[in-house]
């Protein structure tokens, strides 16, 4: 099973730049995307946007051109979730979740802090909220892969300028922890990690627009697929797509056995 995940940045962007004509060229099973800033209205009549063998599913927000989720599957699934229970984070569109037996593959988009206080505070809130949703599905019996924007550099190999960004959202010493605690107590695998523990540089799935940050590798690692560990068992291969571009991030991919 091969499941991709990415930042899109904007899914009606990301098609102009070819994403739809690239997808079907990987051989995935599911596409998880984050950030489609679209309402299902303003593509429902856009056939590229619904690829022929595939099912799509989007959770919108309700404020346009602004957050959402979306999965795309080559198998229908055998439910569809797209409710937090918190009015804060579902009426942005941060959730959606796809059953296939036993398995759930979950599309996440936590909230970003870089706009301000008002925003990092709309962030802590939904760390503290998710931390005990992270645990309860670890201890539930389901096999999961969280594919995510999680607005979270875990490590210092997670970004190349780790000294100067210390203060800065994404890389302060609470959000780290809060990951640690979700990879450590909880029990949940990052996919990528598990294959490459050492690796730096080429594992960075973002790029600012700024100071020719693409091509100079000067990247964040915040796109992550975590697993519950039967899943976990099952990783054989991770990869950063980086031969073309469809956003400032590139897409994840991992291959899972069965």
């Amino acid at each position: 099973m091969r499941i991709i995940t990415l930042n899109t940045n904007g899914i009606r962007s990301a098609a102009s730049k070819g994403l739809f004509e690239w997808l079907p060229k990987q051989k995935a099973d599911v596409l998880c995307i984050q950030e489609t800033k679209a309402q299902l209205a303003d593509i429902e009549k856009l056939p590229d946007f619904f690829p022929k063998g595939w099912t799509a599913r989007f959770n919108s927000a309700k404020k346009k051109g602004y957050a959402g989720v979306a999965i795309y599957s080559k198998q229908e699934p055998d439910a569809v979730l797209d409710s937090l229970g918190v009015p804060e984070f579902d009426d942005e569109g941060r959730y959606l979740e796809f059953r296939f037996g036993n398995l759930s593959v979950v599309s996440l988009y936590l909230p970003s802090g870089s706009a301000g206080p008002e925003r990092q505070a709309s962030k802590d809130r939904f760390l503290e909220f998710f931390l005990a949703v992270l645990q309860s599905w670890a201890k539930n019996g389901r096999d999961y892969v969280v594919c995510a924007d999680w607005n979270i550099a875990h490590t210092e190999r997670d970004l190349k300028n780790w000294k100067s960004n210390q203060k800065n959202s994404g890389f302060l010493p609470h959000e780290r922890a809060w990951m640690t605690r979700v990879l450590g107590e909880q029990g949940w695998t990052d996919a990528h990690r598990k294959l490459e523990p050492e690796g730096e540089g080429e594992l960075y799935t973002w790029w600012s627009n700024r100071g020719d940050a693409w091509n100079k590798n000067v990247g964040w690692r915040i796109d992550y697929q975590l697993t519950t560990p039967g899943m976990a068992k099952k990783i054989k291969a991770a990869k950063v797509w980086k031969e073309s571009r469809f956003s400032d991030h590139a897409p994840l991919i991992v291959d899972y056995a069965g």
